[in-house]
């Protein structure tokens, strides 16, 4: 949907980019030239290709020297390697980490976060994440809606809305106020996401297909960075966490479990949920069980890098939850290392929110460094992430039919996985933003 340009458009009012890609020219047609191409199918860099974006689908391509269309909208990266736009399977665009983040939700207003949450979408685009699937905020929701009716530029968003959690769980969110403060605000229920046996498990999956949600988001431990002792203990009984993925099932959802440690991991496998984020403290048994039903694991690494650093800054987390930072940033490396390893699934994700948003590609820097090979990484979040969405049909490689979604950089990425985090062409859906 395009936006109209009326003469009372408040040009001052908005980003430079977002008046280019709503008042200017679209190419109906354009052919893309590329000096290489990353065929996520295999996983392997080809030569040269020439591709036809048409309507912002891809219409056709071709292997080979450039050839002379004749048209003006014609783009030359003969000198780039051309991939398909990458996938985060795993952000959270409703805020970003700072120091004050724990007071900010008594002071500030839910506008100031969707604003905030423009600028976040904007820069994930740029850093060449096309789309992103986003693990819990209701705000998440209407930037998704903003973005595909054209009115805001951002990634392709697959959202949850408000994560599911248990009483007084990672994401329950009032977890950690006085009990004064408790008895004001009233306490939380399925509607907000809080749940207690398995009625009320039904009753907010239900709450989230109501709202809008695209996927269903479960806490199956404690957190990191949530104002509680434990990061790691089940916080969901079994017959809970069934009751939340056959209600699911019902309602045409996939199931992310955020997990921690090895206990709430299986009860979350075993119920037959689609993918474990963080897996912190997988061991061999959830591994083997993870490899037999085919669940995916989202690791997380750049998170996990990110608070380890940031545990060892006074003041910069509460201090009931700096040790925790600490235990787990050292630690979920050690463990994608061995489920990779072992044969377990990967697709990309990287908490983006526990970090600056748009530096997600840092995270294919570790992923390297924890042993995965660069060809593996970039499918992880390619082939592997349109898979875990069920949307393979749509995303995660260069070929006819599916979405124009595509970025480019200049050398082989294959030899340096960093020089993804220097994208220099971005397309979307044909449109290009970069």
């Amino acid at each position: 949907m395009r936006a109209r340009c009326d003469e009372d458009f408040e040009m001052r009012a908005c980003f430079p980019l977002l008046f280019l890609l709503l008042c200017g020219p679209a190419a109906a047609e354009q052919w893309i030239s590329c000096g290489k191409l990353f065929d996520a199918k295999s996983a392997k860099l080809l030569g040269p290709h020439q591709i036809l974006i048409r309507e912002g689908r891809i219409a056709e391509m071709r292997s080979g020297q450039p050839m002379t269309t004749g048209n003006d909208q014609s783009l030359d990266l003969t000198d780039k390697t051309c991939l398909p736009g990458l996938i985060d399977m795993h952000v959270h665009l409703d805020h970003e980490s700072n120091p004050n983040r724990y007071s900010e939700g008594f002071r500030l207003n839910q506008e100031d976060f969707a604003f905030r949450a423009v600028s976040y979408a904007e820069r994930t685009l740029l850093a060449g994440f096309t789309s992103v699937r986003d693990l819990g905020g209701r705000i998440t929701l209407s930037l998704r809606d903003s973005i595909d009716d054209g009115q805001l530029p951002g990634p392709r968003i697959i959202a949850a809305g408000k994560s599911i959690a248990t009483t007084g769980g990672h994401a329950d969110p009032i977890n950690g106020v006085s009990r004064d403060m408790l008895h004001a605000f009233g306490y939380p229920g399925p509607e907000d996401g809080v749940i207690a046996g398995p009625i009320e498990a039904r009753r907010a999956v239900r709450q989230r297909y109501k709202e809008g949600s695209d996927v269903i988001k479960i806490t199956a431990t404690g957190g990191v960075l949530s104002f509680a002792k434990s990061a790691d203990n089940p916080q969901f009984m079994q017959d809970e966490i069934d009751a939340i993925v056959a209600t699911a099932r019902d309602y045409g959802y996939k199931v992310a479990a955020h997990a921690h440690g090895a206990e709430g991991m299986k009860r979350a496998v075993l119920a037959g949920v689609d993918s474990i984020e963080h897996g912190t403290y997988m061991n061999a048994e959830v591994m083997r069980l993870m490899k037999q039903r085919g669940t995916w694991y989202v690791p997380t690494l750049l998170a996990g890098d990110f608070v380890s650093e940031k545990s060892r800054q006074d003041g910069y987390y509460p201090d009931i939850v700096r040790p925790k930072a600490a235990r787990v940033g050292a630690q979920i490396a050690k463990t994608f290392t061995q489920a990779y390893q072992a044969g377990v699934k990967i697709a990309f994700g990287t908490d983006a929110g526990v970090f600056p948003h748009g530096q997600n590609a840092r995270e294919f820097e570790l992923m390297v460094k924890a042993g995965m090979p660069a060809d593996l990484a970039l499918q992880s979040a390619t082939r592997n992430a349109a898979e875990l969405l069920g949307k393979w049909d749509e995303l995660g490689s260069l070929e006819v039919g599916k979405q124009a979604d595509l970025i480019a950089v200049s050398g082989d990425p294959l030899a340096d996985i960093t020089l993804l985090q220097r994208v220099e062409v971005v397309i979307k859906a044909g449109q290009r933003y970069k």
